[in-house]
């Protein structure tokens, strides 16, 4: 299904905007007409802790505005209440509305220590992580949901790595698996409190991710990345960005969305219903890939998956 002009009249909030799957979701319901306030700490008078400087809110706000709907970018660290709380009162003033909550604020990339013990671990950025990762997204929804609710329809969208299936496998670092456990039981609880106001919240995940920190982190870009291939036989499956921006518009401009209430998926999940394509046309699913062949020792390649 296509999700052009679906979602005219729309107004989303893209918590966690800068660079990546939040870019690239905010692009994707701007292209679909809707207005998108794109948040974020690094802006281009100000940088965030993640230290890329290159990656703008307002050049994410520029993207949406290009691809056909409103990008408007409002700086804000959504560890801080007060300023989420002025963040919403913005749009209520502005808009009168809110219809889309995707809750995607992470940042925490450099604080995992895959591998080792717990008690191996730094604690304070096992503690960061849970923060940024958890504690956000639940002040987020705690200010921006009575907005949501206002109309029937809502969507709450929490964007996470893994669905409930694929995280019974030990993400190899307790405060990484904790983190990215919690939006999936949020949208779980989440859709339990939104069904008696006609809203949906879904737990989404990308596959595995073509982002401009894991393009860098293998010396690649997007044009050339199955160079990494060789590197890491596993990013054959990658996905862009791009793709788990159309599944949560699809997901969005679908009117019987509600049938995925309190579901956790995958971005290829969502491309089998919805019928959308990553960038170069395939519709890679991750889910299978590894159930089959990396888990189960299936003798098949990524190119059977795409």
């Amino acid at each position: 299904m296509g999700t052009q002009g679906a979602l005219a009249g729309k107004v989303a909030l893209v918590a966690g905007a800068t660079r990546g799957a939040g870019r690239a979701m905010a692009v994707e319901l701007g292209a679909a007409g809707a207005t998108v306030y794109v948040t974020g700490r690094t802006t281009r008078d100000r940088i965030s802790e993640v230290g890329r400087a290159t990656e703008t809110i307002e050049e994410t706000a520029e993207l949406v505005t290009a691809a056909g709907g409103v990008g408007i970018a409002v700086p804000v660290d959504h560890l801080e209440p007060e300023r989420v709380r002025a963040l919403v009162e913005r749009i209520d003033r502005a808009q009168g509305r809110l219809d889309i909550l995707v809750n995607d604020v992470w940042g925490g990339e450099a604080l995992i220590e895959f591998g080792k013990k717990t008690w191996e671990t730094t604690l304070a950025s096992g503690l960061r992580m849970l923060r940024l990762g958890v504690e956000t997204h639940l002040i987020t929804a705690y200010y921006a949901l009575p907005l949501l609710i206002r109309q029937p329809g809502g969507l709450v969208v929490e964007v996470t790595d893994g669905t409930a299936e694929f995280n019974r496998t030990y993400r190899l670092n307790l405060f990484y698996d904790l983190t990215k456990n919690a939006p999936i039981r949020t949208a779980f609880g989440l859709a339990e409190e939104l069904k008696e106001f006609g809203g949906t919240a879904v737990s989404v995940s990308p596959g595995f991710l073509r982002s401009e920190q894991m393009l860098d982190h293998f010396g690649v870009t997007e044009a050339n990345w199955r160079d990494a291939v060789e590197k890491e036989p596993h990013f054959a499956i990658a996905e862009s960005p791009r793709f788990v921006g159309r599944a949560v518009a699809a997901l969005a401009a679908d009117p019987e969305r509600a049938r995925w209430n309190g579901k956790s998926v995958f971005s290829g999940d969502l491309a089998k219903v919805y019928g959308f394509t990553d960038l170069d046309g395939s519709r890679p699913d991750v889910s299978g890939y590894f159930r089959d062949v990396v888990f189960g020792e299936k003798e098949a390649t990524a190119a059977d998956y795409r």
